[in-house]
């Protein structure tokens, strides 16, 4: 305790030299009874003070405490929570899933590792490492991490701009580089629990990515399925399809083993899908059929292309894969210095975009779809120790790939371990198979990668779903496309990111405020209107108890005034009183909207009400340059009929946060309205605050509380405390809604001062506890202790909109003129 008084007293001390006011109580009326609190509140019950918030509060809650830290580590290994209870179900379900998947995850990885022009053992690499170090970190039991399409044609372009400008780095080098440093990346942002920055990425722009770069890819494996060369299949996407047209003469024996490839991919999709409409009971059956098509059609492939080519494997008669090496042959340690960094360094952010995209948003749908959640951040950490690790054994960067996680899922997983059935598949196939890899046709294998990027296009009636939804969004999606396909895929996502970026800054900072007015409303329920006026007889007893309490005879509702949500329009929804405007915040309360919103609330004051004193400028000179009145012989016009300001009600229902900029908007449009209604004040009333920070921020500016009169004003100053209150310790439901109307008095030198000091007569508090014994709310022999739901100290927040109204209009109808 003393040293907390020598800090105390430390603290205020270098206030007092630095010249900072260091008062607690910010409120002009600092009587104990003028501060809101009624006299029943003061002498029967105990009064709920709401402190403000403080800084070593906010610093306590960001630093964890040694529990809070051990629970930070146990969560960057979730497996730990359910590998103790691993059975023997739950292995089969894994067993056929982790073998489904890694019948495809063989062809694809080698197919895709030919995108990231790497010999195709990188594939494999990459694949094996994906599988097996997820399980660890996984919180989706769907995901596959291993060579993806995209990524691939990323870490293609990569490697063919480094070889180009510096021959002396190998290709592979160049792609372990750019996965450790992009594996890094992400790793940092899933340990710091960052993985809410996904967020930022709309849908828009994902899908507007994911069918570009499908667009890109497919056109770009054309040539090589049709066995055309003589061009660059990295150039702009139309450029492709034009070289294509040009040279489509040149078309070679490739094309008979890539077009029919990718004919019977399509044809045993249908096939089956056909059949599991037809047959329900077999839909299983069907599924694992379709399902294993690819690895089906390259060995098919692969023995045709053995019959035709076992005699002429040095000149063979169409492209073939080649001599695959066994086993990890490109085992080392990656090399990553400054020089190979700085060959890739402009595009590593488009590297990072990709694997968050992809993973994160493939995570995402699968756990909506099987009724579980991820962890983003968690998500992130597996990423990036995988593209860590995987470099060691040979691999370039990997993320979730969506055709793999769908069938991993469809195929009944149960656990991440599946990854692990997965890798092991994968290992024997890198041991065992290379001799078969080596007559594999590089057109089937270019079927096989437009085979599987035609799943990431999205379906026309989803872009008329978008459209639905919001058209905006929609021609982003279309010039993502657009650049995508007349560009790159890099540019691509930039577009699209940042063209959502500022549709997201442009409704924030064009947000707009709506006046709300009130309006009486009844329930309905089958044909009666729930009222207690007697005309609610043929309702049932549960019924009646649905309707119940106040709603049976009607309850208050705020609606914007011009109806601009669709609303009725017959419904007459006027001001709720003359001169009190109500004004609800649409989407925050920041820096970037402040202006907006203040200046939407101002101009529609101005044009709704007359000023208190028309004769504010008795010459022509006192006025200001911005309010020059009429033209000279003309008159001004009649507002007679207009009301005087007397008070704003805030609607904070929507702002979790303010900043400085935005509270000191409020203060000098509070000041722009005080002059406005001269000689009288604006009273400001906030409803709906639902941030303690926000609170503190409101009363440090002056709000809160009641405003005092100029001392000029026509008025006596009276105010009502009105304070919503609820029993404790019974049902919500039972708790009765009292309003306290308790009117102060205040003597006549503090009413002409304009500070503190108002006091209360003795027949006044004699009469109001007298009227406490009478009111049912306030008896305290056999009924429940009620409290104030807010703090007393800030008299001029309340917990909603219908009890801001009620004091606003009580404390104007409340002045004596």
């Amino acid at each position: 305790m003393a040293s907390q008084s020598r800090a105390t007293n430390a603290g205020h001390t270098l206030a007092k030299v630095l010249g900072i006011k260091l008062s607690e109580s910010r409120n002009p009326l600092d009587d104990p009874v003028t501060r809101g609190e009624s006299v029943y509140s003061l002498t029967t019950a105990e009064p709920y003070v709401e402190e403000e918030p403080t800084a070593a509060e906010w610093v306590q809650s960001i630093i964890p405490s040694w529990r809070e830290f051990g629970h930070y580590i146990y969560s960057l290994f979730p497996f730990l929570r359910w590998i103790g209870r691993y059975n023997l179900q739950w292995f089969v379900g894994d067993l056929v899933a982790g073998t489904t998947v890694a019948a495809v995850v063989v062809p694809q990885s080698m197919a895709y590792a030919k995108l990231a022009e790497l010999p195709v053992e990188f594939g494999l690499y990459s694949s094996f490492m994906g599988v097996l170090i997820y399980w660890f970190f996984a919180t989706s039991k769907d995901i596959t991490i291993g060579p993806v399409a995209v990524m691939s044609t990323l870490v293609g372009d990569i490697v063919l701009k480094v070889r180009e400008n510096y021959p002396q780095y190998e290709g592979h080098d160049v792609a372990s580089a750019l996965a450790i440093i992009a594996g890094a990346i992400v790793l940092s942002i899933g340990l710091a629990r960052c993985g809410w920055i996904v967020d930022f990425i709309p849908l828009t722009a994902i899908s507007a990515f994911m069918t570009g770069s499908a667009i890109n890819i497919a056109v770009g494996q054309v040539p090589t399925m049709m066995g055309i060369t003589g061009f660059s299949t990295r150039a702009p996407t139309y450029e492709v399809v034009i070289n294509i047209l040009k040279h489509l003469g040149r078309t070679k024996l490739d094309a008979a083993m890539g077009l029919t490839a990718l004919t019977m991919l399509y044809l045993i999709r249908f096939a089956c899908s056909y059949g599991a409409k037809k047959f329900p009971s077999r839909s299983k059956r069907f599924f694992f059929l379709a399902t294993l098509r690819t690895a089906f059609v390259i060995l098919l492939y692969v023995m045709i292309s053995w019959l035709v080519n076992r005699h002429h494997k040095q000149h063979p008669k169409f492209a073939i894969l080649g001599p695959v090496p066994r086993g990890f042959k490109n085992a080392k340690v990656p090399k990553v210095d400054k020089d190979i960094v700085s060959t890739f360094a402009s595009q590593i952010p488009v590297a990072v975009i990709v694997l968050l995209i992809e993973h994160i948003a493939i995570s995402k749908s699968f756990g909506r779809v099987n009724n579980y959640t991820i962890n983003p951040s968690q998500e992130l950490v597996a990423i990036g120790v995988t593209n860590l690790l995987g470099p060691f054994l040979g691999a370039y960067p990997a993320t979730g790939s969506f055709s793999r996680t769908a069938i991993k899922s469809k195929a009944g997983v149960r656990t991440p371990l599946a990854g692990v059935i997965t890798a092991i598949v994968v290992l024997l196939a890198i041991y065992a198979l290379p001799a078969v890899f080596f007559y594999i046709p590089n057109a089937s294998l270019a079927a096989v990668i437009i085979h599987a990027v035609g799943d990431l296009i999205t379906p026309p009636n989803t872009v008329y779903q978008f459209w639905r939804v919001s058209p905006l969004e929609v021609i982003i999606f279309f010039a993502g496309i657009f650049v995508t396909i007349f560009s790159s895929i890099e540019n691509g996502i930039y577009t699209t990111i940042c063209a959502s970026a500022a549709v997201l800054l442009f409704r924030i900072v064009k947000a707009r405020g709506r006046f709300l007015g009130h309006v009486k409303v009844h329930s309905v329920i089958g044909d009666h209107v729930g009222r207690q006026d007697g005309k609610d007889s043929a309702l049932g007893s549960s019924e009646k108890l649905l309707l119940g309490g106040a709603d049976a005879s009607g309850r208050s509702i705020f609606l914007p005034i011009k109806h601009d949500d669709g609303s009725n329009p017959e419904i007459d929804v006027g001001q709720p009183y003359p001169g009190i405007f109500i004004y609800r915040f649409s989407e925050g309360f920041n820096y970037p909207n402040a202006n907006h919103y203040l200046d939407y609330l101002v101009d529609t004051i101005f044009k709704e009400t007359r000023r208190t004193n028309s004769d504010s400028y008795p010459r022509l000179g006192d006025r200001p340059w911005n309010d020059p009145g009429p033209r000279r012989g003309q008159s001004e016009p009649d507002r007679s009929h207009l009301p005087t300001l007397k008070a704003v009600i805030l609607d904070f229902s929507s702002v979790n946060n303010v900043d400085i900029t935005s509270v000191q908007n409020l203060i000098d449009i509070r000041n722009q309205l005080d002059r406005w209604a001269a000689p009288d004040v604006v009273q400001w009333h906030l409803a709906c605050i639902n941030n303690r920070w926000t609170k503190r921020a409101l009363i440090s500016a002056g709000f809160g509380y009641p405003t005092p009169p100029l001392p000029d004003a026509s008025y006596t100053f009276r105010w009502k405390p009105i304070f919503s209150v609820s029993d404790i310790g019974v049902p919500s439901e039972s708790a009765p809604t009292v309003v306290d109307e308790h009117r102060l008095h205040h003597d006549s030198k503090d009413v002409e001062n304009g500070l503190s000091g108002a006091v209360e007569t003795e027949s006044d508090s004699i009469n109001f506890e007298k009227s406490i014994q009478d009111c049912e709310a306030y008896r305290t022999d056999d009924t429940p202790k009620i409290a104030v739901v807010q703090g007393l100290n800030v008299p001029f927040f309340y917990v909603d909109l219908t009890s801001a109204l009620q004091s606003a209009i009580a404390n104007v109808e409340d002045r004596v003129e």
